[in-house]
């Protein structure tokens, strides 16, 4: 053979091999990430039935100390199995679920081994409990004596399940904060059985109808001595700091943002952006003020008090235009008839078929905020998703009303609905569900999602929705300065120490927000570490990226084709959909 010819078959040769390896490197990460789908819901069977794995829907989460045991050797030999690959030698889109689950499992670690919020956070253990029953029966994802059959399951652990939740939560550690609001939460569980099981018992045969009587029975004398615990124990014992401090914030910030931020850096960008968005309320403000008043004269330079005087006067406007009472549901209706048709008309991006539900949110969710969305687990297709929007309490008073109706007017109401529905967390977790990789899927980042529910706020603005009204453009900026506040209490509250005085201060002068709101956000910045800080950061990170590809695409840029693109990728952190965006336009399409 020619000296040529050897060096050419060498090359094939070797070319061979790589293929071989990588397809060794492809197979082994399929396989891990088999492993670790199979293994979620084996050890978290409730999170299981949220996603729509219901191979353990009768079975609850074991709290218990060989419960944590078993998941981290099962996290820690997945971590050690992914470690041992090459991911730069697998394609990009399984190289970046790669990286996706390799975080996630140092993160599911750190919680376990570090934080052990488990030992501390007795929310952790009324979310369990509650999400356990609520998931089983607010979706139709199989019939209804059969959920009921693992409703009855459920409820007969629970009196396993609220020992091994006091065994494990230590007094001295439980903050009084988390104490108080468990015990509260608590104290709904079984009220969250009668509305959703009880009037279900007829369906089911005799036998099965006992078993159930029995179990709720069980269930019910089980919680009752679980909240004499709460209230006689936990909520006396609570000595905990709710406070993280810097080094645990940091810590927690990178994992719940997958990106290269701290404390010091969201503060500062937060910082000043809540200046910018303070100014361009005045400028409209002052447009809105005009408009009413035409002779007045504003000055060259107003004073910080004239500016906050003349916003909340054009704010008044926006606020006098509010629901009745009983009229919230049916706002949220033509709220979403319109953005949806909105939309369409503006083809600002592809509207899916799934069902969308506009449903009146359950009674034991009420009273916290206005609506959320309620999108099916990404394993159950086909289900519909819920717009849950909350009636006025009977209880309310006419000045409990009227204080959450004037921060959820009418175009607040709009305002939410491109938010929540469309076309925010509806129509992004209906684009995301179409991915095909179930990992991703499960693996989804809330920065994205949140951040992408709060840009398309700010695009339906800049479109001209509501008819380009002035005072919808004032509304949708109150509400993005409230994310933007929220990034700098999260941070202020556990690593700067802010008081609820200056947290008050800071949203209800600041950020224009009624006493009501700004007091029941103070309570969830305690609660609460990181997550506060993803709706403004996920912003910012859509913000940028748009404004990148538009420069990047000149002319060719198209609005309707650069969202859809974006939406294509599934829910991962924004750096991943910038890089599969470039790549797709300076790389050759893969054979």
């Amino acid at each position: 053979m020619r000296p040529r010819a050897r060096i050419a078959a060498a090359a094939v040769f070797v070319f061979a091999l790589h293929g071989l390896a990588l397809a060794d490197e492809q197979d082994a990460f399929t396989a891990i990430s088999a492993d670790f789908l199979d293994g979620l819901a084996r050890h978290y069977p409730v999170l299981g039935t949220e996603i729509g794995d219901h191979r353990f829907d009768a079975s609850l989460d074991d709290v218990s100390a060989s419960g944590r045991a078993a998941r981290r050797e099962w996290l820690g030999e997945l971590r050690e199995r992914l470690a041992e690959l090459d991911l730069a030698a697998l394609p990009r889109a399984q190289r970046i679920d790669a990286e996706l689950l390799a975080h996630e499992l140092e993160y599911s670690l750190w919680q376990l081994d570090e934080f052990a919020d488990w030992a501390w956070n007795p929310l952790h253990y009324t979310a369990l409990s509650g999400s356990a029953i609520y998931s089983l029966m607010a979706r139709e994802f199989a019939p209804l004596p059969e959920r009921l059959t693992a409703a009855t399951a459920r409820l007969a652990a629970l009196p396993a399940f609220f020992e091994a939740t006091r065994a494990s939560l230590q007094p001295a550690r439980v903050p009084k904060v988390h104490a108080e609001t468990a015990l509260a939460q608590h104290r709904g569980l079984m009220s969250l059985v009668d509305a959703l099981i009880v009037p279900q018992l007829a369906v089911l045969d005799t036998a099965a109808r006992d078993e159930l009587e029995a179990a709720i029975a069980a269930a019910r004398e089980a919680a009752a001595a679980h909240e004499t615990w709460l209230a006689d124990t936990l909520v006396p014992q609570a000595a905990g700091e709710f406070r993280i401090g810097l080094a645990a914030y940091n810590r927690k910030l990178r994992f719940a943002l997958n990106a290269d931020f701290n404390a010091a850096s969201v503060r500062r960008l937060a910082e000043q952006e809540y200046q910018r968005v303070r100014a361009e309320m005045y400028a409209v403000s002052r447009e809105v003020y005009a408009e009413r008043y035409p002779q007045t004269r504003f000055p060259d330079e107003p004073s910080d008090s004239y500016k906050q005087a003349i916003i909340r006067a054009a704010l008044e406007v926006a606020y006098a235009d509010k629901p009745a009472r009983d009229g919230v549901v049916d706002a949220a209706r033509a709220a979403l008839r319109a953005t949806t048709a909105f939309v369409r008309e503006k083809d600002l991006v592809r509207v899916p078929d799934d069902p969308l539900e506009i449903i009146l949110m359950p009674e034991f969710r009420r009273g916290i905020s206005l609506a959320y969305c309620d999108s099916p687990g990404p394993l159950d297709k086909g289900l519909a998703t819920y717009y849950a929007v909350s009636p006025i309490p009977d209880d309310w008073t006419d000045a409990q009303t009227t204080g959450f109706l004037r921060e959820y007017n009418h175009r607040s109401v709009h305002n939410l609905t491109i938010h929540e529905a469309m076309p925010g967390h509806y129509l992004q977790l209906a684009h995301s569900n179409q991915y095909p990789s179930t990992l991703r899927a499960v693996l989804q980042s809330g920065p994205f999602i949140e951040g992408w529910a709060v840009y398309m706020e700010h695009v339906m603005i800049d479109a001209g929705y509501y008819d380009g009204d002035p005072l919808m453009r004032l509304i949708q900026l109150k509400w993005y300065l409230r994310a933007v506040i929220n990034a700098i209490l999260d941070q202020a509250v556990h690593v700067d120490a802010m008081s609820r005085d200056e947290a008050l201060q800071l949203m209800i002068e600041g950020g224009f927000q009624e006493e009501r709101e700004a007091a029941g956000k103070w309570v969830r910045a305690q609660l609460t570490s990181a997550q506060l800080s993803t709706y403004f950061v996920g912003f910012q990170q859509h913000a940028e990226l748009r404004r990148d590809i538009e420069a990047l695409d000149g002319p060719q840029f198209s609005l309707r084709g650069y969202h859809d693109e974006v939406l294509s990728y599934g829910s991962p952190p924004v750096r991943y959909v910038r890089e599969m965006l470039r790549a797709s336009r300076t790389e050759p399409p893969p054979p």
